[in-house]
């Protein structure tokens, strides 16, 4: 099939092509993921070059090619200055799209996902909050079928209060009493900040200031990740150091 058509997307990633194009990297609402080349953009400084900048969210006509889509027309939705503003920001952003790119697939539609990376973009631009990346990673694992036991033991049974959940074993895929634990340890706190995530509280946890539970909880998720994907996040690594 080939001709025109509109979509509206986020730029997940760019590279070079010959000397002035560039290719774009794009996760759009109705196409799903989706290469497609900027002619001469990387000739000018255009606003049209401008505008299909990683985490650049843009309305867009593309024309349909065999191999790569050609993008005619790119009009940005909102600025992408509040995402630049700061390296906290800049840093999550990344983070954020990394997991998107790897979780999307080329031509297949995934409206869900893309209504979350732009919540998730917007989130980061208002504030950038300890927990936004990790409560993104959990909420994209839970979209993906990765529901984590959180209320009892995953191998006995037992439940809190009579029974202490202290570990979390991402095979066993929850959390574990004192008397079966294995995986890793969990504290109380990052528990109870894990289930106001993926319970409904999500506004709650992102007012969380940075402690050593949310980061508990960011390691966490993006061990979680990885071990779904079965490949190491490269963004991550740099937006936990911040």
């Amino acid at each position: 099939m080939s001709g025109l058509y509109h979509d509206v997307g986020v730029v997940l990633r760019t590279y070079k092509l010959g000397e002035s194009d560039r290719i774009i990297v794009i996760h759009t609402l109705e196409n799903g993921k989706v290469r497609a080349v900027a002619k001469g953009v990387r000739k000018t400084r255009s606003k049209f070059g401008a505008r299909l900048e990683p985490m650049s969210h843009v309305k867009l006509l593309l024309y349909r090619g065999r191999e790569l889509d050609i993008v005619s027309q790119a009009e940005a939705i909102e600025p992408l200055s509040p995402m630049l503003s700061s390296l906290d920001r800049a840093s999550q952003g990344l983070a954020a799209l990394e997991a998107v790119d790897q979780l999307s697939l080329e031509r297949e539609p995934n409206a869900a996902l893309y209504k979350s990376l732009v919540g998730v973009l917007r989130t980061i631009a208002d504030k950038p909050a300890p927990l936004n990346i990790p409560a993104f990673y959990w909420k994209l694992l839970a979209r993906e079928g990765f529901h984590p036991e959180l209320y009892g033991c995953i191998r006995c049974g037992e439940t809190e209060p009579d029974t202490q959940m202290v570990a979390f074993d991402l095979n066993e895929g929850g959390v574990l009493c004192r008397s079966c634990r294995s995986g890793q340890a969990i504290s109380a706190e990052a528990l109870g900040l894990l289930r106001d995530i993926l319970g409904g509280r999500l506004a709650g946890a992102l007012a969380q200031p940075e402690s050593p539970a949310t980061h508990e909880v960011a390691s966490l998720a993006t061990k979680a990740l990885e071990f779904q994907l079965e490949r190491r996040l490269k963004a991550t690594a740099m937006f936990e150091s911040h």
